[in-house]
């Protein structure tokens, strides 16, 4: 048995950056795990011009019923006047599965 999981990769311009956008999300679990992927080169249009920059990638992953919300975490969030919010569903393992969503359930308060 498989389950689905949502994966969401940005760009974020500098190491305290990454540090402040994971550690955040995980602490209102919106995301189970954030994986810094490295440093990346990028090139991209940007106002009629074309750049270049050093940045780091994070792969979010998180729960299909969290997804919005933590797409909109990150694009509030975020440093950037437009981030890079690319998201996608991926089957996971049902052991993975199953603690994606537990680990991005929200605490009920009674």
């Amino acid at each position: 048995m498989t389950l689905n999981v949502t994966l969401m990769l940005t760009t974020v311009p500098d190491g305290d950056t990454a540090e402040t956008l994971a550690s955040a999300a995980l602490a209102q679990r919106l995301a189970a795990c954030v994986s810094r992927l490295g440093a990346v080169h990028s090139q991209y249009h940007w106002q009629g011009r074309i750049e270049s920059g050093e940045e780091i990638q994070l792969l979010f992953k998180t729960s299909v019923a969290r997804a919005a919300e933590l797409e909109q975490f990150i694009q509030t969030q975020h440093p950037y006047e437009t981030p890079e919010i690319l998201s996608w569903q991926v089957t996971a393992s049902n052991a993975y599965g199953q603690w994606v969503n537990a680990e991005t359930r929200r605490t009920i308060h009674v």
